[in-house]
């Protein structure tokens, strides 16, 4: 059971069309108020990278937990259903391609299947591999149960570069920017191909709308694209290797967004910042780092570049110092803050502060 009415979810439709549009006029923030018991009693853990390879658990089990979450949330502000599907772990899009897939710390992990010199591997999508296969079996068993009542989140791909840093893991792809450069680029260009031909495959028909890991909604197609191998090398070589396949990504899909985790990626932003059909960028200060209202200077380009900024990693209050910090608070998004129903009072007021509707 979702509390979740049609006219709830057209609001959802008009605000969030209006921030990736740079039209919002107040800051985009939703609350789920997680209530302490269930109204449908769950009967497996929750599903995450620790118990996402076993496949004694069935498709519909795995909704059915997802209904029994649904059933305690309460959603207020911009807040909306969705089932987050990152539990396959960052990057999955690799094992679509031939990469073993493995939990022993129970978090997930990415192999090659062999060692092998970069031009060497012959990329392909296997739509009979048993994680896509995997997916598949589940957006359909969710689309069943809950239809246009949720949305139901993209997987984590992971970023094209960093899919292929996962068949040549190490140092290795680093020192295939320098020794055989072109062999990086084709490979890359392919990759990149059959990541847009899963992202395709993979989203169902007669949807509410599209989201993912990011946790920001869409009427189309939209995704959270990333390089978080690019950390590791120069602007120039960014812009050799990685800009042109991203700017293609934000061609083809009609809305995106840029993970840009960590102080390591900023020397990148000015590149980012130039792809027109770049909507926002989600900006991690990453760990050890200062907090995310001490990074002003980061939001202040992005806004003047006409993007939209995501704050995820905040708290009520950074995230109204950062709303309050801008020239620009509706081009601000934190959709969802998830708070124990003890601290629904605290929230409900902090959207009042912020004029956001109930």
């Amino acid at each position: 059971m979702i509390n979740f009415c049609e006219d709830r979810w057209k609001r959802i439709e008009e605000v969030y069309g209006k921030w990736w549009n740079h039209t919002l006029e107040r800051p985009l923030a939703g609350v789920v108020v997680v209530k302490d018991r269930y109204t449908i009693r769950p009967h497996l853990p929750y599903i995450t990278q620790e118990n996402s390879l076993d496949l004694t658990i069935t498709p519909e089990q795995i909704v059915d937990r997802f209904e029994a979450e649904f059933s305690r949330y309460e959603f207020y502000g911009d807040a909306f259903p969705m089932m987050n599907m990152d539990m396959f772990g960052p990057g999955v899009a690799a094992a679509f391609l031939g990469a073993r897939i493995e939990n022993p710390t129970g978090r997930i992990w990415f192999h090659p299947p062999q060692e092998k010199e970069l031009a060497e591997f012959a990329f392909r999508l296997d739509e009979e591999n048993i994680w896509w296969k995997r997916l598949q079996e589940i957006y359909a068993a969710a689309n069943r149960r809950f239809g246009k009542n949720a949305v139901m989140g993209m997987t984590d791909l992971g970023g094209v570069i960093d899919i292929l840093s996962t068949f040549r893991p190490g140092e290795k792809l680093l020192l295939d920017l320098i020794d055989c450069p072109e062999d990086v680029k084709r490979q890359h260009h392919i990759v990149a191909k059959l990541w847009m031909e899963a992202y395709n495959k993979l989203q169902q028909k007669n949807v509410r709308g599209y989201t993912d890991w990011s946790t920001v909604f869409s009427k189309e197609k939209s995704y959270v694209i990333q390089a978080d191998f690019s950390y590791m090398i120069s602007n120039a070589m960014f812009e050799e290797f990685i800009l042109d396949d991203l700017a293609n990504s934000c061609r083809e899909l009609p809305h995106t967004l840029y993970h840009l985790d960590g102080a390591g990626e900023i020397k990148h932003l000015d590149s980012l910042l130039r792809i027109p059909e770049l909507d926002a960028v989600q900006w991690i200060p990453g760990d050890g780092a200062k907090p995310a209202q001490e990074w002003m200077d980061i939001y202040a380009r992005i806004i003047r570049a006409g993007k939209g900024v995501q704050t995820n990693w905040c708290d009520f209050d950074a995230f109204k110092e950062i709303v309050r910090g801008v020239e620009n608070p509706g081009a601000v998004a934190h959709p969802l803050f998830y708070v124990a129903e003890k601290d629904k009072n605290i929230a409900l007021k902090f959207l009042d502060e912020l004029k956001i509707e109930r």
